[in-house]
């Protein structure tokens, strides 16, 4: 039996306390009506209707079943307003993985994005590298992820890219950083500062083959697992790194330089999983993300270029900027990498 149904059947004859008026409000005929008030007595084991007189009355039976069945069918009503809503990704928790390096701005603006979008939502936000993010997509350990491209999509669903251009950071005392910008040719007998490669292969195995391609060929590759290590190792006058610019503003005896022509375009963009048992959350989120990042890209690069002093050369005869802060590093280590 239909306990559900026939329980609403009954609310309403409890209410109009007539059959007849309780089947015209219902849209049915009498006798079902009557019948399957008479099934849920059985089922229940108690007459629920005094029809001994010309009007019928609930009986005491009736009464107390009458409150409860109120109840559970507004209890039924919010479980499918919250199965919808849940469904629609505006309800539960979303596990979404961000590059350990994410500012912290971003981050910010991020949740409140979300949490404008679908208040009911809990985001679970994990700072998980590129390569361990595209495996624990694969493995049902996180919703949707924000990656360094290119990644393996295979299994993966990619939402909007954000490009970003790099720079490249310099020892302050480095006679390039007197220039508005350097060529990576420029750069040919440098040591080179990079993430350690399983953090982002296939952005590590990119930023090698551009290099190549226009002429530096680091004199020897060294590895920093955070900031401050890959700072100290520029300052030290160990390597020149890639950024876009945040890094380089944390040391003061380093400067950033746009490379000429930007060669390296730094890609983000969401991911989930490809099949069937997707969160209904995680494409919006990724669009959210996108929006987020190229909204506060913008934003600070027109303040930058606004606030930005005149190169050597110019009428004032001001150094370079150490160039724009902007919302994701690119060199990276342990907990701060891709």
């Amino acid at each position: 039996m239909d306990l559900l149904r026939h329980l609403r059947l009954f609310v309403t004859v409890a209410e109009e306390l007539h059959f007849s008026r309780a089947a015209d409000r219902l849209g049915m005929a009498q006798p079902p009506l009557s019948q399957a008030v008479r099934r849920l007595e059985k089922e229940l084991g108690a007459e629920l209707f005094d029809r001994a007189h010309r009007r019928i009355r609930l009986t005491a039976a009736g009464a107390v079943i009458l409150d409860e069945a109120r109840e559970l069918l507004a209890r039924e009503e919010r479980l499918r307003v919250l199965a919808r809503r849940a469904g629609d990704g505006a309800l539960g928790t979303l596990r979404a993985g961000v590059p350990p390096d994410t500012m912290a701005a971003v981050l910010s603006a991020l949740l409140a994005a979300c949490a404008e979008r679908s208040p009911g939502l809990s985001v679970d936000l994990q700072e998980v590298t590129t390569e361990e993010q595209v495996r624990l997509l694969a493995s049902g350990g996180l919703d949707v992820g924000l990656v360094h491209q290119p990644v393996d999509a295979t299994e993966l669903r990619l939402g909007p890219e954000v490009p970003v251009d790099l720079g490249v950071v310099l020892p302050r005392t480095s006679p390039l950083a007197g220039l508005p910008e350097v060529a990576l040719g420029e750069l040919a007998g440098h040591d080179l500062v990079l993430f350690p490669r399983a953090h982002a292969p296939g952005w590590y195995d990119r930023i090698l083959d551009v290099c190549r391609g226009a002429g530096f060929v680091p004199g020897r590759l060294r590895h920093a697992s955070n900031s401050e290590f890959l700072l100290a190792l520029v300052t030290a006058g160990h390597g020149i790194a890639f950024d876009q610019g945040p890094v380089a503003r944390k040391e003061p005896r380093v400067a950033w330089r746009p490379l000429a022509g930007r060669p390296l375009t730094q890609r983000l963009s969401g991911a989930w999983p490809a099949g069937r048992a997707v969160h209904p959350a995680a494409r919006p989120f990724a669009e959210l993300a996108a929006d987020v990042l190229t909204r506060d890209r913008t934003a600070t690069s027109s303040r930058d270029d606004r606030a930005r002093p005149a190169a050597p050369g110019s009428a004032d005869g001001a150094r370079p900027a150490d160039g724009p802060t902007r919302p994701w590093s690119v060199v990276y280590g342990e907990g701060f990498g891709p």
